[in-house]
């Protein structure tokens, strides 16, 4: 047996394009209500950033239901950057298609292999994200 590189916590922002953004949590921090928030801004930036026409013609977002996605304060961060929120009903699969479609997906591809650190981890997930083409997403 050998041991594991060990788990990271991987929150991906995409859209029918590709992927946006990914943020690996740091060992050890949890995802909280500011933590959230933080992203939030950043990828408002990089949709300003890429174009795409996106914030122009509105942004309509959808989350699963964890605590700090339900947070108040990120709901009022939600409305101020300017993003319409999709309410996600509870064990929805055609709602939730990170958990139902991409994630699933991927760990098709990290199955079975092994990795000695989180960097292998996350660059044979980013290596295979990069690698699909615009009708996958």
């Amino acid at each position: 047996m050998q041991k594991s590189a060990g788990k990271v916590l991987a929150s991906i922002f995409w859209d029918q394009d590709g992927i946006l953004l990914i943020d690996y949590l740091p060992k050890g921090q949890t995802i909280n209500t500011e933590y959230y928030s933080s992203l939030l801004v950043q990828l408002k930036d990089i949709l300003k950033e890429k174009g795409r026409g996106k914030i122009t013609k509105g942004v309509l977002f959808l989350q699963d239901n964890v605590p700090a996605h339900r947070a108040l304060a990120n709901q009022n961060k939600l409305d101020y950057l300017g993003f319409q929120f999709l309410d996600h009903p509870t064990y929805s699969p055609d709602l939730a298609p990170s958990e139902y479609y991409l994630f699933p997906e991927l760990k098709k591809q990290l199955k079975g292999r092994h990795f000695s650190s989180i960097a292998e981890v996350i660059a044979a997930a980013e290596t295979w994200l990069d690698g699909q083409i615009s009708e996958f997403f």
